[in-house]
């Protein structure tokens, strides 16, 4: 017994994925189940997170804030990040291009995807900020896009952070979302 050949591994597009049950992501024709659903931990500092980027939002009539959504990227990648901020109107009921600002929060599942493939894939898209929360460690990495490559910001504990968004700037204070 070798060691699997991975071009011989199905390679799903997003006519497929459309197809399927259940929460999924596509990254590279590689599908990744969402399951199980996020843990409450997760779900309030996400639910946190979204409620700061919308207040922070409320006076900037371009951008806003989102919860998970579809955001095709291609064929075969369609990626649902936990938070977002997009500075434009949207077209269709999925997003098409890239978001301004993702925070993706870790659980044992996801981890290693959000911290590797995601920082790759999010970094070539050219998403501005991204920030990968680690709820386990009350720590918070946030990144931007400089040249074309992420450089870390801050690790955020209890710090504010001001984001850039293009069309406005914003202030997120940290230390509200671990409690």
């Amino acid at each position: 017994m070798g060691i699997p050949d991975y071009k011989d591994l199905p390679h799903y597009t997003y006519s497929d994925y459309r197809q399927w049950e259940g929460r999924w992501e596509l990254i590279g024709g590689i599908p990744y189940a969402m399951t199980p659903a996020p843990s409450i931990q997760h779900q309030k500092i996400s639910q946190k997170i979204a409620v700061l980027l919308d207040v922070a939002l409320s006076n900037c009539n371009e951008c806003m804030a989102l919860l998970p959504v579809d955001w095709k990227i291609d064929e075969d990648t369609v990626v649902q990040p936990d938070n977002l901020v997009i500075c434009y109107k949207p077209d269709n009921s999925y997003l098409t291009k890239a978001p301004t600002l993702i925070f993706e929060i870790l659980s044992k599942g996801t981890a290693s995807k959000d911290k590797n493939t995601k920082f790759t894939l999010y970094e070539k898209e050219g998403v501005h900020h991204y920030v990968i929360v680690d709820p386990a460690e009350k720590l918070a990495k946030v990144y931007s896009l400089h040249e074309g490559r992420y450089i870390k910001i801050m690790d955020a504990t209890d710090e504010e952070c001001e984001f850039d968004l293009g069309k406005c700037r914003i202030t997120f204070d940290f230390s509200t979302i671990w409690a």
